[in-house]
C-alpha cells in the first residue's frame, strides 16, 4: 500500500471528497496524526484512505475552509438538480 503526504496546496478535488466524506462535521483532535518530518518540524495530518493508497493530508487553516466550501458547493448542486426538475413553464417565467 503507497502512503502518501499531500499538502493543502496538492490537494485535489477525489482527496478532498474522501476527507469531506470521512469527516463530514470536519475532524476532531482525535483524528489528527502528529509526527516529525526529516527537518525535525511537528506535521499534523488527517487521513484517508483508497484501496491502494493511504493519504496523510496535512492540517491547516486553508484545509478547514477547503473542507466548508466543498460542502457549500454540494448544496450548490443540489439547488441546480432541483431547477432541472422544474416545468418548463416555470423556466420561462423566470426567463422573462
Amino acid at each position: 500500500m503507497r502512503r502518501v503526504i499531500v499538502d493543502f496546496k496538492k490537494l485535489n478535488k477525489d482527496i478532498l471528497d474522501l476527507l469531506v466524506t470521512k469527516y463530514p462535521d470536519g475532524y476532531d483532535d482525535d483524528d489528527i496524526i502528529t509526527f516529525k518530518n526529516a527537518l525535525n518540524e511537528i506535521v499534523e495530518c488527517v487521513e484517508v484512505r483508497t484501496d491502494d493508497t493511504i493519504y496523510l493530508v496535512k492540517v491547516s487553516k486553508r484545509l478547514v475552509a477547503a473542507m466548508e466550501d466543498h460542502d457549500l458547493e454540494d448544496d450548490d448542486i443540489i439547488d441546480d438538480d432541483v431547477v432541472n426538475e422544474l416545468p418548463m413553464e416555470d423556466l420561462k417565467e423566470e426567463e422573462e
